[in-house]
């Protein structure tokens, strides 16, 4: 399992704290630290589309209309915090956000 999101997002931050508790400890990629790799964006992209985009983000404000007109795949690997989070892998299988829907695929809840 691996959680691809950034260390001070609080909704990382819950996600990374009900997984362990739930005695799952997934690999941990920080976008800004490590960056994301590029077949991550492909398959995250691929899956979710435009929705992989974080448009509540301080750096999605901070885009000028036509960059926010842009391919996902490209404005998030120019933009790694532009990703929604937690992108969370298992088995090559990927889920994105914390919902309900998430929790209960990763926490049996």
């Amino acid at each position: 399992m691996r959680l691809i999101g950034l260390k001070n997002c609080d909704t990382c931050r819950k996600a990374l704290k009900s997984l362990a508790v739930a005695g799952q400890i997934p690999d941990v990629i920080d976008v800004r630290v490590d960056g994301i790799p590029a077949a991550d964006i492909a398959a995250i992209v691929g899956i979710f589309g435009d929705k992989a985009v974080n448009r509540a983000s301080t750096t999605w404000r901070g885009l000028s209309d036509a960059e926010k007109e842009g391919d996902p795949a490209t404005l998030i690997a120019a933009h790694p915090t532009l990703l929604k989070r937690p992108a969370i892998e298992r088995d090559g299988a990927w889920t994105i956000g914390w919902k309900a829907d998430v929790q209960a695929k990763y926490l049996g809840a």
